[in-house]
Order: structure tokens, then sequence, then C-alpha cells
């Protein structure tokens, strides 16, 4: 048997099965794991087809974050023969010498390794840079598919409120977070792990519908210390201003009740909030502490007929749109007395003629 491929590893066994752990160059991923795959039937691939989209992304994210990135290791198959030649007898860590005819299929982290190569074409200099792969023996395309369904059939996408809890990078996550914990009754009832919240949760927002509001003041602007300040001060206003919310801190109302009775725990709400806000910034010469005062005459049950078709469905049910946050903002600035401009004129013209039939 004739080797080319001599990786210093550290064996291990799974399912009565020896697996090899080696830290590869990440030069060396191009050429170890060919793209061959990509041209053939799903049925006789051990591994999905690839998503050009995600490439740039995921290459865009190496380049810009060369002192921080991390990568979790590739699980790849040798086809073909090795051996492993241990350091000392009986002894774990060794070398594992792999056939120059052998070929290796990636079972897990096909869309790093094409991202990594991405990110080589414009930094070369990362190649002196390793990734782990775990090395398990190719035992025919069927092993190799299970291979492949079991690393990834128990994974679980981590949510969008602890991806934003957890981001130093995203400055509108960092900012989110900062907006919630500045304001007591925000800090008080926002789960900042979960993304949908029960019937009986002990909060009544996410992090990530904030988030989600809070892009919506941005609305594409450059995040400046005016823009950071605005956004603090009127998140701090409106919730001093929403009487069901009030209402539960002197403990008068329940969370069940405001949850089912009430649309301002509804994400839909709070984005439509967000977008009021984007007005206020857009119009500095708007009193905004004066107007948001309104807040507190604005009927906020769920059953209020200016909500009906805006928010709510003839079923009861919330509408979650941006159509519907577009239409519950309109509502919240004509209940506070603030001028439309023409798109928002335009888009009421028409929500009030679908409603008159």
């Amino acid at each position: 048997m004739d080797f080319v491929y001599k990786f210093p590893v550290v064996r291990g066994i799974q399912a009565r099965r020896e697996y090899y752990i080696a830290m590869i160059p990440l030069r060396m991923l191009g050429r170890l794991f060919p793209n061959e795959e990509e041209f053939v039937l799903p049925e006789y691939r051990a591994q999905r087809k690839l998503n050009e989209a995600r490439i740039p992304v995921i290459s865009k994210y190496i380049t810009e974050n060369q002192d921080t990135y991390v990568f979790s290791a590739l699980a790849a198959s040798i086809d073909g023969e090795f051996k492993f030649i241990p350091s000392a007898n009986g002894s774990d860590v060794g070398i594992l010498e792999i056939s120059m005819d052998a070929k290796f299929l990636i079972n897990d982290g096909q869309h790093r390794k094409a991202a990594i190569i991405d990110a080589l074409n414009e930094d070369p200099s990362l190649g002196t840079e390793t990734i782990s792969i775990v090395l398990y023996e190719d035992n025919g395309l069927s092993r190799s598919q299970q291979i492949f369904t079991d690393l990834n059939k128990h994974a679980v996408k981590t949510s969008n409120s602890i991806s934003e809890l957890y981001d130093s990078r995203d400055e509108v996550a960092v900012l989110a977070r900062s907006i919630v914990s500045s304001v007591p009754f925000f800090n008080e009832y926002t789960d900042k792990e979960k993304d949908n919240l029960g019937k009986y949760s002990s909060n009544l927002f996410t992090l990530n519908t904030f988030y989600r509001a809070i892009k919506k003041t941005i609305s594409g602007r450059v995040l400046d210390d005016t823009l950071v300040s605005f956004l603090f001060d009127y998140w701090k206003h409106v919730s001093e201003h929403i009487i069901p919310w009030n209402e539960l801190t002197k403990k008068e109302i329940s969370k069940v009740d405001l949850r089912e009775n009430y649309i301002v725990t509804q994400g839909v709400v709070i984005q439509a909030l967000g977008q009021v806000g984007a007005c206020f910034y857009k119009n500095p010469t708007l009193n905004m502490a004066m107007l948001l005062k309104n807040l507190e005459k604005i009927d906020w049950k769920r059953n209020a007929s200016i909500w009906k078709a805006r928010v709510i469905r003839s079923d009861g049910k919330i509408l979650t749109s941006n159509k519907a946050i577009g239409l519950t903002a309109i509502q919240i600035k004509k209940e506070l007395g603030i001028p439309l401009d023409s798109d928002e004129t335009e888009k009421e013209r028409k929500f009030a003629e679908s409603i008159s039939f």
C-alpha cells in the first residue's frame, strides 16, 4: 500500500468502531474533499446538495473575524486503505497513514468546508490555520448516508433570541440587550432564550421581538450615538405610557389576562411601535414626550374595533405579516395624533376600502 497522507491523530472508540481526530491545515481541504458529489443524484450521495447562497455569508464571517472566528469539527469518512500507527504500545495518540488512492467524503460540514476554501481565495494566509476533522472508516454508501443522518437528525437550531443574547458582533443585538435591560418592565418580562412563549409563560416578550422592533426604527440608518440615545429614550417613554403594562406592574391584572385580552404583548404590536419610533426619529420637530402620553388613551383590548382586520383576524387570531405591522403602526400614529405620510395615507385608504365590503 502506497501512502501519501500522514496525519497526527487521536484514536477513539464509538459503537465499537475506531475513529480518529486530526488537525488539518485549511489549505488542504480543497485537495482532500473535491466537490464531485454535487452532480450525483440524491440517492447516490451521502450529503445534501450544497446551498451556494450560504457560502459567501460564512466566508465573510471568516475574513472579517480572523482573530475570533470559531468552527466546530468536520466529520468525514475514508474510502480506501489506511492504518493507525500508535506513538507507543497501547497509545491512542499516533499517526494515521492513508493510501494515496483513498477518497475522503464529508459527512458533516460541507458548507463550512466550501466557505473556508472561498475565504482562502481572498486571503491565502489563512491556509496555515487548522480545523479538526473526525475521520471514520467508510463502509459503503448506506453507512455514510446513515452517518450524515445521525449527525444531523438531532441537531437543534438555536433560537434567534439566544443568538442575539450572545452575539457581540451584531451592534443591533448588543443595543437590543441594553435597551431591554435598561427598562425595568422589559427586563422583568422578556425571555432572552426563546422565540416563542407558551400560554402560561412567566414572560411576555422575547428578545428577538425587541431586536426586530429596533431594526424597524433604525430602518437602514447608521447606528450612531444620536440614534442610540433616541432609542433608549423612546422605549423608556413607551414603557411608561401603556396602561395595561402599568396595571400588571400594580397587580391590577394578571399576565394571563394581559396576554389573552390585550394585544400589547404581541410581536406585531411591538414591531409596529418600532416603526412608529422611526417616524419620531425622522421628524425631530415632533414633541415625542408629549405625543407618547397619548398611548395611555389607546384601547389595547383584542376586541376593540380599531384592531379588527388590521391586527386581529375574523376568527380572533393575531395577524403577523409585515402588512399587519404597517397597518398597526398607522393606527397607533392616528391615535397619537401624528399625521400620516402619503404612502401611509394610501395604505390606509386601501385598507378602509377592503373592510367596507
